[in-house]
C-alpha cells in the first residue's frame, strides 16, 4: 500500500487556495523551488498532473480538483480534531455543501435554508451562487450536495439528478407609495405603459411575467433589468418603476423597502426546486430543508 505524504499533499493544497507557488511560498515561508520539487513528487506519486502549467496562472486539472476536494476535506477534519482535544467540542458539525441559483430572492432562500440550521448537531454551510448551467456539473460530481433553484433540472440533461419540490407563492406587483398610489386603481391594466423593473431574461420570474403582460395584452415601459434581484427592489424603493416578487415574502419587502404591494400577478405561481443526485434524500441537512418545505414553508401571508 502508498502512503500518501501529507507534507505534500499541504503544499499542492496551499497552491491551489492561494493561486500559485509565489503566494504558497510567501504563506508557507519556504522557497519556491522546495515547493515545486514537492508537487512534482506528489504528482508522481498519483500518476498524473495536478495543475495546467500551460497558462500564466497554474489552473487546476481535472484530477486536480478532485484531490483539492479530498484535501480541503483531509484538513478539515484535521483541524476539528485540534480544536474537539484542545477545547472539548461535543461533536462534529455536518457540512452542507450548497448550490443557490443566483435568480432565487435572497428572503426566499434563506427561509428555504432555515431548517438545516435547526439540525441538534449542527450545520456548517458552504454556499455558491451561480447560474444553474454552472452548478450542476459541481452537484454531477459531489462537490455540492444540493442545488436550490426556481426551477426544475431542465428536460434532457446530461446531468442524472432528481427534482424535489420544495414549495411555491403566488407573485405579487409592489411598488413605492406615491406609484402604487397612482396604479392601484384599474390594476392591472393599470400597468399599461407604466414604468416598470424586470429580471434578465434568464430568470424563471421573468418569463413569466412576460408571459402574464402578454397574456392581459399590458405593455409596460421597461425602465431596467437586473441580474441581482436587491438591486431591483432598490431602484423600485426609489420609485423608478413597479416590480414582481413572491408573495410569501410581502410583508418582509414592504417593512424592508418601504414599498406597498398594488396586487397579485392572478394566474403566476413561482416554484421552488431541490436538486440532488439522490433519489431518496440521506444528507440530514437536505432533509431538513426538504420536509420543512414540505409541511407550510410556503404558506402565503398578506
Amino acid at each position: 500500500m502508498a502512503w500518501l505524504n501529507y507534507h505534500h499533499l499541504l503544499y499542492f493544497w496551499t497552491v491551489a487556495r492561494e493561486g500559485g507557488v509565489a503566494a504558497a511560498s510567501r504563506r508557507l515561508r519556504l522557497s519556491q523551488s522546495s515547493i515545486s520539487t514537492q508537487l512534482r513528487q506528489l504528482e508522481e506519486q498519483l500518476g498524473q498532473p495536478l495543475f495546467d502549467r500551460s497558462r500564466r496562472r497554474m489552473q487546476l486539472t481535472e484530477a486536480g480538483q478532485t484531490a483539492f476536494r479530498y484535501a480541503d476535506e483531509i484538513f478539515g477534519l484535521g483541524r476539528e480534531m485540534v480544536d474537539v482535544l484542545q477545547h472539548g467540542s461535543a461533536g462534529r458539525s455536518v457540512r452542507l455543501a450548497l448550490g443557490l441559483t443566483d435568480t432565487v430572492q435572497k428572503m426566499i432562500a434563506y427561509r428555504l435554508i432555515e431548517p438545516a440550521l435547526q439540525l441538534p448537531e449542527g450545520v456548517q454551510i458552504h454556499c455558491e451562487e451561480d447560474r444553474l448551467e454552472r452548478l450542476l456539473p459541481q452537484l454531477a460530481s459531489h462537490e455540492l450536495d444540493l442545488v436550490v433553484s426556481d426551477e426544475p433540472l431542465p428536460a434532457g440533461s446530461s446531468i442524472k439528478a432528481f427534482n424535489h419540490p420544495l414549495g411555491h407563492s403566488k407573485v405579487t406587483i409592489f411598488a413605492a407609495p406615491t406609484l402604487a398610489g397612482r396604479l392601484q386603481p384599474g390594476f392591472p391594466a393599470s400597468l399599461d405603459g407604466a414604468p416598470f423593473l424586470l429580471p434578465t431574461a434568464t430568470a424563471a420570474l421573468r418569463r413569466d411575467l412576460d408571459r402574464w403582460f402578454d397574456q392581459l395584452a399590458i405593455r409596460p415601459r421597461i425602465v431596467g433589468e437586473f441580474d441581482d434581484s436587491a438591486l431591483l427592489k432598490v431602484f423600485g424603493q426609489a420609485g423608478a418603476g413597479a416590480f414582481g416578487a413572491p408573495k410569501v415574502v410581502a410583508r418582509e419587502i414592504a417593512r424592508q423597502y418601504r414599498v406597498k404591494p398594488i396586487g397579485d400577478a392572478e394566474g403566476l405561481v413561482e416554484r421552488y426546486f431541490a436538486i440532488s443526485v439522490e433519489r431518496r434524500i440521506k444528507h440530514p441537512g437536505v432533509r431538513a430543508i426538504s420536509n420543512a418545505a414540505r409541511i407550510d414553508l410556503f404558506t402565503d401571508h398578506g
